[in-house]
């Protein structure tokens, strides 16, 4: 079975096995009823046995329904809230004194010098400070109004190029409320993609903080020549005398001053329509430039009532961390969804995160240990790396703890299959691993990209709480499927939400028909309001990712390829653009390669590659430094990092390695690398090789690697 295959090894001495095997199995009896009794678990199981998605007809191809809105696809999370303004005012009044926004007072600040000369900045934080539903509400209605006496007009863009913090959240409810069109840009796209977006939708001001300001912005600004005014949210940056004349630099706090002064006498502000564009997203794409992505408001509201639908009693009690950039529709959606509900969203930092994160000095407190969250958003790239993390501390144990927690992790693996919990393990054995995130998440969303079944295994055997896988798009307002917290499968996405529907439509080029046997299979495509208007600027575009049935509905092509179980749930099994046809004939999925081999300790990240012109794959691999020096010493090779990654004798143990992986996986011999290049240095958002989201580019991975493509497809190749 699958859960036999994700076991771990451990080397204990088959009699004591034996014997501990029988203890175990008597306090599972003894334990077993009353547990039945009092855990509320028998309404779990039956729950996770349950068919969650039905097709609307019995023809094929015909769309999937969740199966609590088969009759009528859910729109609006409150009666009348049918725009975002209207979201927080219902909020706002609902929830008013309570915490809405935290962000952590930065106490202190040192430059901690490395071995390698390198420095390193390092901080110590203090508490959270919050801010009221009313606070952020006032705060935001003073911002828009400063805006409009700056010149911005309604339904005319404005630009916020910002890392996540709660001055985001406040600039973007003040252009909801204004019916401003708010362009979103990552903090970490490259200077001729965000010149690209500012010039693309004509802005005259730009949101975003002091460093990006330095960093980013003041090498670009002279391109943009349309830009009049450029609004920091933490106070005045010390130089700016190089700016172009003409651009005038604003605080947020000056701005907002200006907004409670203003007068606007009779004139009533310009609300927004379910109909107007609210966020014009700019997703980094893993191809080619950036494409803006118009999301209105009903796309937004359809989106977030769908993903509120899966999270159970989702209430005042909850608290959020929010650390994933904003500008990305998964980390924007998850915060709209906990500020319509009354949840606290506490701000934090990839490098801040956890007590060991880069920023945090060591022996003070990080993010998630200060603000203890129950919800938290991750995309698959860190909880691999928690995974790596916790297991490689496991091999550093001594033999008796890493077998107790191997016996532990495979016991509650076998349980949590059943559907069955276990408390004793949980409080005794996964309590340590569990403090690593505050102790106290009650559901991880993970969304972004496909999450492998081993790490999702993981995350709910030692955090002790369910995943919830969810797949959905920019172009989808983010909204597709989402698991169910008592459905504990892997490697599915679970049904479509109650706002949309999923139909398969044929792909005659990769052999997937929605009459396949037993499940249909084909290019996913999703249907509803939460399916956005387009393209900016972008008509061929829009008519070729997007359609409209005869009955109105509009549905975007996806480019992915999936299958429906007998359940409702979808499973992504394939991409388009991942299948690469070889010189002989046969098709490669590229994704399906990488999800196979992404997992091995030795691998930190991996691309595969292949040509139509020639016969085998190749791949470019990120190793892990300590297992691949691990490796280099035991094959007694002596060098530096750059010496190791550049050996032809360490590519060679690498791809032995690999191989064993890839016939373990079952993977054709065809789609097994042949030849790989190891990068010494791993691919970040920062190199432009991975999206915000850690999807490979591959066009750039291409281009970055293109001498090493020439030299594994070389004329010496046997």
């Amino acid at each position: 079975s699958q859960a036999a295959k994700m076991k771990l090894k451990h080397d204990i001495n088959p009699v004591l096995l034996q014997f501990i095997n029988f203890i175990v199995l008597v306090y599972s009896l003894v334990t077993y009823i009353p547990w039945y009794i009092l855990s509320g678990s028998k309404q779990a199981i039956a729950k996770a046995k349950q068919v969650k998605a039905r097709p609307v007809n019995n023809k094929p191809g015909g769309a999937y329904r969740s199966v609590n809105s088969l009759h009528c696809l859910a729109s609006v999370l409150y009666p009348g809230c049918d725009t975002l303004d209207k979201v927080f005012k219902y909020a706002k009044t609902k929830y008013k004194d309570k915490k809405l926004l935290g962000t952590r007072e930065i106490l202190k600040e040192e430059d901690e010098i490395q071995p390698s000369g390198k420095v390193f900045k390092k901080v110590i934080l203090g508490k959270y400070s919050w801010l009221s539903y009313e606070d952020v509400y006032i705060k935001a209605v003073n911002f828009g109004k400063g805006l409009a006496v700056l010149g911005q007009q309604p339904k005319t863009n404005i630009a916020i190029f910002c890392e996540t913090r709660a001055e985001w959240m406040i600039a973007a409810q003040a252009c909801f409320m204004c019916n401003y069109q708010l362009v979103t840009l990552y903090a970490t796209l490259g200077g001729p993609a965000i010149v690209h977006g500012l010039n693309e939708t004509e802005v005259t001001t730009i949101i975003t903080s002091k460093e990006l300001m330095q960093t980013k912005l003041k090498e670009i600004v002279s391109q943009v020549p349309l830009l009049r005014h450029i609004i920091t949210v933490d106070g005045k940056p010390t130089t700016w005398s190089e700016f172009p004349k003409g651009v005038i630099v604003h605080t947020m706090a000056s701005v907002q001053a200006m907004g409670a002064k203003a007068d606007i006498g009779n004139k009533q502000p310009s609300r927004p329509v379910p109909s107007d564009i609210a966020v014009i997203m700019y997703t980094s794409g893993s191809t080619g430039i950036p494409k803006g992505v118009m999301i209105s408001h009903c796309n937004i509201i359809a989106g977030i009532t769908g993903m509120a639908e899966r999270i159970p009693n989702l209430g005042e009690k909850d608290i959020y961390i929010g650390y994933l950039p904003l500008a990305h529709v998964l980390e924007l959606s998850a915060e709209l969804v906990c500020l319509s509900h009354g949840c606290r969203i506490g701000y934090s930092s990839p490098q801040t995160l956890a007590d060991q994160s880069s920023k945090i000095k060591k022996g003070s407190k990080g993010d998630v240990t200060t603000l203890k969250p129950t919800l938290m958003a991750a995309v698959p790239e860190i909880m691999d790396r928690i995974y790596k993390n916790v297991m490689n501390k496991v091999n550093e144990m001594t033999s008796f703890q890493r077998n107790l927690f191997i016996l532990a992790y495979n016991y509650k693996m076998e349980q949590i299959s059943k559907g069955y919990t276990t408390p004793l393990c949980d409080s005794l054995i996964f309590r340590k691993v569990r403090l690593l995130l505050g102790g106290k998440i009650r559901v991880l969303l993970c969304g972004g990209a496909p999450l492998s079944a081993a790490t999702q295994r993981f995350m709910n055997i030692c955090f002790c709480c369910p995943v919830g896988q969810g797949y959905g798009l920019t172009e989808s307002a983010g909204a597709g499927t989402i698991t169910e917290v008592w459905d504990y499968t892997t490697g599915r996405v679970g049904a479509p939400l109650v706002c949309c529907e999923i139909k398969l439509m044929n792909w005659e080029e990769g052999g997937y028909y929605n009459t396949d046997k037993p499940y249909p299979r084909g290019e996913i495509l999703i249907g509803g309001q939460n399916v956005t208007v387009g393209y900016y600027k972008n008509e061929a575009r829009t008519r070729k990712d997007f359609s409209v049935d005869e009955n109105g509905q509009r549905w975007l092509h996806t480019g992915d390829i999936g299958e429906f179980h007998h359940d409702g749930c979808l499973k992504i099994i394939d991409r388009k653009k991942d299948l690469v046809k070889l010189q002989a004939g046969e098709y490669v999925s590229l994704g399906k390669v990488e999800a196979a081999l992404k997992n091995l300790p030795l691998v930190d990240n991996i691309c595969a590659y292949a040509s139509s012109f020639h016969s085998y794959v190749i791949g470019f691999v990120v190793p892990n430094q300590k297992e691949l020096a691990e490796l280099a010493r035991k094959k007694g090779f002596k060098g530096t990092w750059e010496e190791i990654c550049n050996s032809p004798e360490m590519e060679k143990e690498v791809l032995k390695v690999l191989a064993e992986a890839a016939m373990a996986a079952n993977l054709e011999k065809f789609e097994i690398p042949v030849k790989i290049r190891l990068s010494p240095d791993p691919w970040t958002p920062e190199t432009g090789l991975v999206t915000d989201a850690f999807k490979l580019k591959r066009k750039e991975l291409t281009a970055f690697y293109q001498t090493d493509i020439d030299r594994m497809y070389g004329k010496n190749v046997k």
